[in-house]
């Protein structure tokens, strides 16, 4: 079966959409639409046709074009279960283990609380692609604004059981102040040091630094660190569990 053909749609000032396509059917998804504009042109420069949107959750600026992409297209909006009444236009409620066809690719979906109650992430495993919202960053991951630091790193560790070679797709360009903060967090990490440069470089040229790949998050993202001996030594946190140090790392860039 031929894998996902997906496409970055730039939105707001920092922001990513995805679309998603099948094509072996035709189906195409789009990723958290903050508006419609951008989504409607890349459809059209593309040939595609729009036949579902995924919302990771229920935030503005991943559910702000809903409406019109499902005014103009027809299409059905998958979203969360348990946020369904703050997202509009949802067709289909989802939650943990459930299955969500895009024309013959199936996503899995995960329950990943901890940026909101109710966030969810999209498990395409045929092509290595996880569409995980604001729960997990290019070298970060999403603020606590609803959940609990234990929620947020069960969620974390959760994603990052997926297979190492899975492509994460975030929803947000936030890769290069993510490694200034990693760097204050583990500055002796070899990784980190070349995924920071590598960041520049792509950023300079005018490129996207995501999708990263989980090997990637796992060697150089201290918040999928938080467990790690070598993290733990460099903060400072000796004898912390990881709830406890995952907490004060978020603290450090929530003020950073």
């Amino acid at each position: 079966m031929p894998s996902l053909e997906i496409q970055h749609v730039p939105i707001l000032s920092d922001n990513y959409a995805y679309l998603a396509h099948d094509p072996g059917t035709g189906a195409t998804a789009a990723v958290d639409p903050a508006v419609a504009g951008p989504v409607l042109a890349a459809l059209d420069r593309l040939g595609w046709k729009l036949t579902h949107i995924l919302n990771t959750h229920h935030h503005d600026d991943h559910v702000g074009g809903n409406m019109e992409l499902k005014r103009a297209t027809g299409c059905k909006i998958v979203g969360s279960r348990a946020e369904a009444s703050s997202t509009p236009g949802v067709d289909v409620e989802v939650g943990e283990g459930d299955l969500v066809a895009i024309g013959g690719q199936t996503a899995r979906v995960f329950s990943v609380p901890g940026h909101t109650c109710g966030h969810v992430a999209y498990w395409f495993e045929d092509s290595q692609a996880l569409f995980c919202g604001d729960a997990l960053f290019s070298l970060g991951c999403g603020r606590l604004f609803e959940g609990t630091a234990e929620q947020m790193w069960s969620s974390l560790n959760k994603l990052r059981a997926l297979p190492d070679g899975t492509l994460v797709y975030c929803a947000h360009e936030y890769t290069s102040a993510n490694a200034d903060f990693a760097l204050t967090i583990e500055p002796g990490n070899a990784a980190l040091k070349a995924r920071a440069e590598n960041v520049r470089a792509l950023r300079r040229a005018g490129k996207p630094t995501v999708p990263s790949t989980m090997t990637e998050e796992k060697a150089a993202n201290p918040f999928l660190r938080a467990d790690h001996p070598d993290l733990i030594e460099a903060t400072g946190l000796a004898g912390k569990d990881a709830v406890s140090v995952f907490a004060e790392i978020r603290r450090r860039k929530d003020s950073f």
